[in-house]
């Protein structure tokens, strides 16, 4: 993802300082960090080349949504929605199939809390926020229909009125409240909300540390006590996702062996959630090489959820990552 590549003006200052939120906007609404990216870079260069023609009726940040919207939902126009793994099809057998390696576009990827969390010292404004960056709440908003996507963003995460959000999407506010009624339904029979999500306690950072050496001697006692009975495991690009712990630990000692020996590193926390790079014994037999970016669920004082995303190659260095470890 790139910087700004607007001319350093006064104008460009004021519209660079919306950055961060247009991003958050942008993901819920994409999926996809580089697509969020893409997007808010192109609504900040609509926004500085039509600057002398913005009239002031609404604030510069209710202009720049409009635009942001229009964008996102040209982008949106046509194409499936993204999706993980546990949306397209049942869990597998952990000595079954892998299933097919689908494209990039399939799939919601992991955005670097960074550069979507507001820069606020309000512990509650940052706690909302990461929980509508969870990659559960922004698969669910994927389920809902593109304005109507955009309507539930911007009243219930961003907190806009329904007048406001009519008059952005040049519609009444009955249609408003109607698609927030479905929106809401669709979200709250999706139960990926959970209001005790938060920053990490010591206990979870303590848990995480023991997780990582646990990993890395690949010791299935140690990680029992860490992982939750029902524990959920998926492999973005491929359509495998395992259910149970029992499955999970199936796959780590049969399929995905190769893993053993590897290398963990945290990282840059992903979604609101803890996040690390694995690197696999080079086949070389000299260092190790990127496998996966791991992001991880607490809940309970156990790991319920791991999702490890294979497409190192853009998402190393989005979050940070060396491209390899030597021995």
């Amino acid at each position: 993802m790139e910087g700004s590549a607007l001319p350093l003006t006064p104008a460009s200052g004021d519209l660079e300082r919306h950055r961060r939120e247009l991003t958050a906007y942008c993901y819920r609404m994409l999926g996809s960090p580089f697509e969020a990216e893409d997007a808010v870079q192109d609504t900040l260069l609509r926004a500085w080349r039509a600057l002398e023609s913005f009239e002031g009726r609404s604030s510069l940040r209710s202009w720049l949504y409009r635009i942001a919207t229009n964008v996102c939902l040209d982008m949106l126009a046509g194409r499936e929605r993204r999706a993980r793994p546990m949306d397209l099809g049942a869990a597998r057998s952990p000595d079954g199939p892998i299933g097919e390696i689908l494209p990039e576009v399939t799939w919601i990827e992991p955005v670097p809390d960074g550069r979507v969390l507001p820069d606020d010292s309000e512990p509650a404004a940052v706690a909302e926020s990461r929980e509508t960056l969870r990659l559960a709440f922004v698969a669910a908003l994927q389920h809902l229909p593109p304005r109507q996507r955009a309507s539930l963003i911007l009243c219930e995460v961003l907190g806009w009125k329904a007048s406001e959000v009519a008059e952005l999407l040049d519609t009444s506010v009955p249609a408003v409240n109607s698609a927030l009624q479905r929106a809401r339904a669709a979200i709250e029979a999706a139960d990926v909300l959970d209001s005790t999500s938060g920053a990490l306690s010591a206990h979870d950072s303590e848990l995480l540390a023991r997780y990582v050496d646990a990993f890395q001697r690949y010791d299935m006692d140690a990680l029992t006590a860490l992982i939750h009975e029902d524990a959920t495991q998926s492999m973005p690009p491929y359509e495998l996702w395992l259910q149970g712990r029992g499955n999970i630990f199936g796959w780590w000692v049969g399929p995905g062996a190769a893993c053993r020996g590897s290398r963990v590193l945290p990282t840059l926390s992903a979604n609101g959630s803890p996040a690390f790079g694995q690197y696999k014994p080079s086949e070389t037999s000299s260092g190790y090489d990127p496998w996966a970016l791991q992001v991880l669920e607490i809940a309970d004082g156990r790991i319920v959820e791991l999702t490890f995303f294979l497409t190192t190659d853009t998402l190393f260095p989005l979050f940070g990552l060396p491209a390899r470890l030597d021995a």
